[in-house]
């Protein structure tokens, strides 16, 4: 084994468990060794009941455990990792048993971030394989139980950082209850998100360059490129076009969640939450003066690695 660092990131959201292993390449990044993505869905029913439902942390347990296994293959140290929960681990209260079951798994307790730690994480990863062309720099990070916008420069810099209430399954578990959504919900779904987008404190109008991170943005890159597996090499680095954003939420609004599961390169875990996601891309898209989105592969996880490497310098 290589006798370069080695670190794993985790981040637990609302929808998602995803594993990042990681070996410093001796000049301040890094070298993927794996990554991978579980959808287990631990926000469900966080925002009407307040509280993890059992079967939520029964999937996130298995999935730790699976990534136990990953990171001891790995020859990766305890110090070397790091579990950062974000928006449903922030809203439920019974998030003891959470943590408790973790740390059983993996021996560390799961690190819950603020929505600014998250957004600054989500912003450190994005620009560290993506160069946007113009400044400032807004990235847009829809998770499922949140949405991150971050604005700064090309360098890195943070100007500013929100964390917005509004993301694919907090929103989808709100307003579209339905499969497909009735007009009046979908309706009712985007004023809640202008209203945000609105009072959000963002200069939208500024915008020079406009990077997607996460799994909508990387999930409608697939479907956009019509991949028939999804790629992540495809997917990095890919430009959507705001006017097709718009055209695929009108698709994905008046299809079943067993049509959308059909698409080129969707995952059967995001299928059901896709259009809630999607909607939130287009209102940011309508108030941004650029006409791509830039989607990248990079986000909070290789944030969060480059964290842990620089900690061991």
């Amino acid at each position: 084994m290589s006798d370069r660092r080695r670190v794993a990131a985790i981040d637990c959201g609302t929808n998602s468990i995803r594993l990042l292993v990681a070996e410093s390449d001796g000049a301040g990044g890094f070298v993927e060794l794996d990554r991978q993505t579980m959808i287990v869905r631990l926000g469900q029913g966080v925002d009407a009941t307040g509280g993890f439902h059992p079967d939520a942390l029964a999937r996130t347990f298995a999935a730790a455990e699976r990534y136990a296994g990953l990171i001891r293959a790995a020859g990766v140290s305890e110090n070397g990792i790091r579990f950062v929960a974000t928006s449903a681990s922030r809203d439920a209260a019974n998030r003891e048993d959470f943590f408790a079951g973790i740390e059983a798994r993996l021996g560390v307790r799961p690190d819950v971030v603020t929505g600014d730690t998250e957004a600054r994480l989500s912003f450190t990863g994005a620009l560290s394989r993506t160069q946007p062309g113009s400044e400032p720099v807004l990235v847009m990070d829809i998770g499922g139980g949140s949405t991150e916008l971050i604005v700064g420069s090309a360098a890195g810099a943070l100007k500013s950082a929100i964390s917005l209430d509004i993301g694919s399954v907090r929103l989808t578990e709100r307003f579209l209850k339905t499969s497909p959504p009735a007009a009046a919900d979908l309706a009712a779904a985007s004023d809640q998100v202008d209203g945000l987008l609105d009072g959000c404190g963002v200069d939208f109008a500024t915008i020079g360059s406009w990077i997607g991170v996460a799994g909508t943005a990387t999930t409608l890159a697939g479907v956009y490129l019509q991949l028939e597996t999804y790629d992540r090499e495809q997917v990095h680095g890919a430009r959507l076009p705001a006017n097709e954003l718009v055209a695929m939420l009108g698709r994905l609004s008046v299809s079943t969640v067993a049509e959308i599961r059909a698409l080129p390169s969707m995952h059967p875990g995001r299928a059901d939450v896709v259009t809630a996601g999607t909607l939130i891309a287009t209102r940011v898209a309508s108030r941004v003066p650029v006409s791509e989105l830039i989607v990248s592969e990079s986000d909070i996880l290789d944030g969060i690695a480059l964290g842990l490497l620089t900690a061991q310098d």
